[in-house]
């Protein structure tokens, strides 16, 4: 195994998280392509360009790197790009034959991407592993009001039916595949995410929040996309009913504040429940200054209606930092409830707030589940991600045992 595409039309790995389409699945595939390259494998990702000063090639590392192909116009609302893909897929086939370029395997990534992979997969004859990041009937199923396209449910089965093998982070996301997809289990390799604990790990919070600008006794943080499912509502809803308010800010990190309709509400229900002066709406940041935020939290909460994995719980953990989180998909894989943090199995801001209560009231708490949150951190690593991925990789491209035998 020389080369791997990874497909991702509409994330792209070098963008700025916590925007609209950027987030968890842009660090996974940026961090995984840059561990594969340490382990000698060449990885070559795809996606669109989404600025017309995006270079058309840049650099992870030494094996690995992002290149950008026509799909589209730039600010294309990613509901709009499935009209765009077959031109996608025609400048990336003349992109690898211009450059002389062939692969071993794809991997793509999102249901847009899965698309894609099929195409090429069966015009360069390889195998084709797909990871959904998030699928649309299970977003459906965790919030009442959910919209998705049905174009995108019709095409996610599709994947899921012609795909070799179907990466999902947690079991619960494998499950949730066989039930309302009909996927086959034996196609779906469970691979958790990882983190990378030399750049999430735990700091001086006094200096962090200095750093911040920080000043308030108690601070709790949410960090990712601004949109319903993530369910900012909620925390906020938590904060308004919290013993002792007056003495606790929440950081909301992501979104485009001034300019995007979901954070104008969420700035009107503040208003509203008396506690504008205790939420800041911080916009997104770049990865390499989470860090500083994290540290800075007393409490980091993740009160999302569903995530497949929970990638921010766990870099959270690897902080140092305990997490309060929804019982549902992936978390309660990375959050252990009472050991490194809570586990709420209602979406309400009632046991939200009580889990908040109790723990910004008691530092002895913080931080022994501080300690265990690392801990839990330090096992699940980026590169066991990769290892694991490679090893699957490695079944796929074996020959047959009868091929093998007669040779």
């Amino acid at each position: 195994m020389e080369r791997i595409a990874f497909i991702s039309v509409h994330g792209c790995p070098t963008a700025k998280l916590g925007s609209k389409d950027t987030g968890g699945m842009s660090v996974y595939i940026r961090q995984v392509a840059r561990e594969m390259a340490e382990r000698g494998v060449y990885v070559d990702i795809y996606t669109r360009y989404h600025d017309p000063n995006d270079p058309q090639v840049v650099s992870l590392g030494e094996r690995a790197r992002v290149i950008h192909i026509p799909g589209g116009p730039y600010d294309d609302m990613k509901e709009s790009l499935p009209r765009h893909l077959p031109e996608f897929v025609c400048s990336l086939l003349a992109y690898t034959v211009r450059e002389g370029l062939s692969y071993d395997l794809i991997h793509s990534h999102y249901w847009l991407s899965g698309r894609v992979g099929t195409l090429l997969a069966r015009h360069w004859g390889i195998p084709h592993v797909t990871t959904f990041h998030t699928l649309a009937e299970i977003k459906r199923h965790a919030r009442a009001g959910e919209q998705e396209p049905e174009a995108r449910v019709v095409g996610e089965r599709k994947v899921i039916a012609s795909v070799d093998r179907i990466v999902a982070s947690s079991q619960h996301e494998k499950e949730a595949m066989v039930r309302l997809y009909n996927a086959r289990g034996h196609k779906i390799e469970v691979i958790p995410c990882g983190v990378d604990v030399e750049l999430f790990r735990p700091m001086n919070q006094r200096l962090a929040r200095r750093s911040l600008g920080v000043r308030d006794p108690k601070v709790v943080l949410f960090v990712g996309r601004i949109e319903p499912l993530k369910g900012v509502d909620i925390l906020i809803r938590a904060m308004a009913q919290l013993e002792q308010r007056d003495s606790v800010r929440a950081l909301i990190v992501g979104g485009e504040p001034g300019g995007d309709p979901e954070i104008r509400r969420l700035e009107a229900m503040a208003s509203e429940l008396g506690i504008s002066s205790q939420v800041s709406f911080l916009g997104r940041v770049e990865q390499e200054q989470l860090p500083t935020y994290y540290n800075a939290a007393d409490v980091c909460v993740v009160p999302s209606y569903y995530e497949s994995f929970g990638l921010v719980a766990l870099e959270a953990m690897a902080c140092g930092t305990p997490v309060i989180a929804s019982r549902v998909g992936g978390l309660p894989t990375v959050v252990k409830g009472g050991v490194t943090g809570y586990l709420i199995p209602w979406r309400c801001p009632e046991p939200f707030a009580d889990g908040l209560d109790v723990l910004l009231k008691s530092p002895a708490i913080r931080r022994a589940m501080g300690r265990a949150s690392r801990r839990l951190a330090l096992g699940m690593r980026w590169s066991d991600t990769a290892e694991q991925m490679l090893a699957l990789y490695q079944l796929l491209l074996a020959p047959p045992l009868a091929s093998a035998a007669a040779g």
